[in-house]
């Protein structure tokens, strides 16, 4: 396990020791931060030490490997990047991960990751090898939360996935954002500006038609907890919601399925989107759902009850809204309108 010596390592330092795992620490001081490096080697040391945890520290020279290799301290960090690169290809194959799952749980592209595992691309970003490596350390695999944890002092809940229930999510931080699917948690990272431009759009044009007509459905926006099934493995955050079954709203949640579910396809949920919550949806009785993707300028409308789905509408097309038998449409080339400024500049 490495273990920086900050609070997020230390932390998980404790879950590991509070469950009996046998584990080895590693801890790599770079010397970049002079008596801090050293201070938090020390740190480190002490606390396995106090624990009977194993431990090996190893110190690096960075700024002398740089001049040694007629360097400079960017060119020592690529370099290093490159060896920190061939170290997961071998983990991928010791893991046994295939390019699909490693794609699913980094949020990297599909086509990015075969071009990275295949060869093909040599020098990947800096931030992709940093989102490909989260999937090959403890306890992060999938984006899975491997613990819950309220805070520093309380006791830790391991499970695998699959086996989370909705009480582990509302156990979760409460700056965390995560969704409950089938028992497994999914990290959210927060959405964009164009994601929220998008939703919240859309979202002011439904409510504007169900005031003007005074109609008993109620349109909401994320984030709000939907308890998809009724059960206690499953709870999602779609972008836009519409609820026509009052019954349905509690307080905190929306408990079934709502009528219609709007999502803003994101790189880092957009296959999540597309097949896994598409199918979830279907099955929960979601009567329509509709998937826009920004990049392609293409909207995805599903009508479940329908067998010719999805149809798909270009940013130059009104959409109906089906629940309402087409007397609402949402205009796209509007909502390009609204938020063109930022696709052009």
């Amino acid at each position: 396990m490495a273990v920086s010596g900050g609070a997020d390592s230390i932390c998980m330092l404790h879950a590991f020791k509070y469950l009996n795992l046998k584990m080895l620490v590693l801890h790599c001081n770079f010397s970049l931060r002079g008596k801090e490096s050293d201070m938090d080697e020390q740190f480190v040391k002490r606390f396995c030490d106090s624990y009977g945890i194993a431990h090996s520290v190893k110190k690096f020279d960075t700024l002398k490997y740089a001049r040694e290799n007629g360097l400079s301290v960017e060119m020592a960090a690529r370099e290093l990047r490159y060896t920190w690169f061939r170290e997961m290809k071998e983990k991928k194959k010791e893991k046994g991960y295939t390019n699909e799952q490693i794609a699913e749980f980094s949020g990297v592209p599909l086509g990015t990751v075969q071009k990275i595992f295949g060869g093909t691309t040599t020098s990947p970003r800096y931030d992709t090898l940093k989102a490909l490596e989260k999937i090959f350390l403890p306890m992060e695999r999938e984006r899975y939360y491997a613990s819950v944890v309220k805070d520093a002092s309380a006791a830790y809940t391991v499970k695998r996935q699959g086996e989370y229930t909705v009480e582990d999510y509302y156990a979760l931080p409460d700056e965390q954002r995560a969704e409950l699917i089938d028992g497994v948690l999914y990290d959210m990272a927060s959405p964009e500006t164009l994601h929220q431009m998008v939703g919240g759009y859309i979202y002011a044009r439904f409510l504007e038609f169900i005031s003007k007509n005074k109609g008993n459905c109620i349109p909401l926006i994320a984030p709000l907890d939907v308890q998809l099934d009724c059960d206690n493995k499953t709870i999602v955050e779609p972008d836009v919601m519409i609820v026509c079954d009052r019954d349905k709203l509690y307080k905190n949640r929306i408990y079934g399925a709502p009528d219609f579910i709007l999502e803003v396809l994101s790189k880092s949920t957009r296959r999540r989107d597309m097949v896994k919550k598409l199918q979830k949806y279907a099955n929960a009785g979601v009567k329509e759902y509709w998937m826009v993707d920004i990049e392609g300028r293409r909207v995805f409308v599903y009508i479940f009850d329908e067998e010719n789905y999805p149809v798909i509408y270009g940013f130059d097309s009104k959409v109906p809204v089906y629940i309402w038998g087409g007397q609402c449409e949402i205009d796209f080339s509007e909502v390009y309108n609204y938020i063109g400024f930022l696709i052009e500049s």
